[in-house]
């Protein structure tokens, strides 16, 4: 079984050096989403490091020959999991859109951790990938991170500077460092809500008891 770093290319002959960059037809569709479809499960059921070319193509019912005419190597079809999942966030970053006063504003918290929250249940095991890969300095996985928060952290950011406009939030909070903590917190809350919940926290009490932390540092109050 591979232990390399996920970034590591293939194997020598393992696959062709270049790859012909073409639009895909229907059928190739079809075979490229079996890939990725098979590559998820296996993301979810073993660590990366176990995880080869030929697995995949065995689960996707093809062969490795085939897995190399969409992707150069196991990390490059991750990417591409990783991708799908940063095209969902800008949906999420518009719970920030809108009134952050009252009731309303504990809602919009609520929804806002609930939401990162499914995102991580429906994605946990290519966002761990993800973030594993960018910590150990790829590149390609460090951008697709930083584009997927980048909509709910902009948000986050003109919600706090909307709340020190009319002197709610404390003048010395700068913003895009409050919203990058925040961030950090939403995420992680989201990567190992599950463990924490083993540990006796309900997802409820989690819930609440960040929505208000987060709230309090967005308008300086609940």
């Amino acid at each position: 079984m591979p232990t390399e770093s996920i970034a590591a290319p293939p194997a020598a002959g393992a696959a062709p050096e270049t790859r012909e960059k073409r639009e895909l037809g229907p059928r190739a569709q079809k075979t490229r989403e079996r890939l990725l479809e098979a590559l998820g499960e296996l993301l979810s059921e073993r660590s990366v490091r176990e995880v080869s070319v030929v697995d995949v193509a065995r689960r996707a019912g093809t062969s490795p020959a085939t897995f190399y005419q969409y992707f150069s190597d196991v990390a490059e079809a991750i990417l591409a999991l990783a991708e799908r999942a940063a095209d969902e966030m800008p949906a999420v970053s518009e719970i920030t859109h809108g009134s952050w006063a009252g009731a309303e504003g504990l809602d919009r918290a609520r929804q806002l951790v609930e939401a990162f929250l499914d995102h991580w249940d429906e994605y946990r095991a290519v966002l761990r990938v993800r973030n594993l890969a960018a910590d150990e300095g790829d590149e390609r996985f460090l951008a697709v991170r930083m584009r997927a928060s980048a909509p709910v952290m902009k948000g986050i950011v003109q919600a706090i500077r909307a709340g020190q406009k009319a002197g709610r939030v404390d003048p010395q909070i700068v913003p895009r460092a409050a919203a990058a903590a925040l961030g950090a917190v939403l995420e992680r809350l989201a990567a190992y809500h599950r463990e924490l919940e083993l540990g006796g926290v309900s997802r409820a009490d989690l819930v609440e008891t960040t929505s208000r932390l987060l709230l309090q540092a967005i308008r300086g109050h609940v």
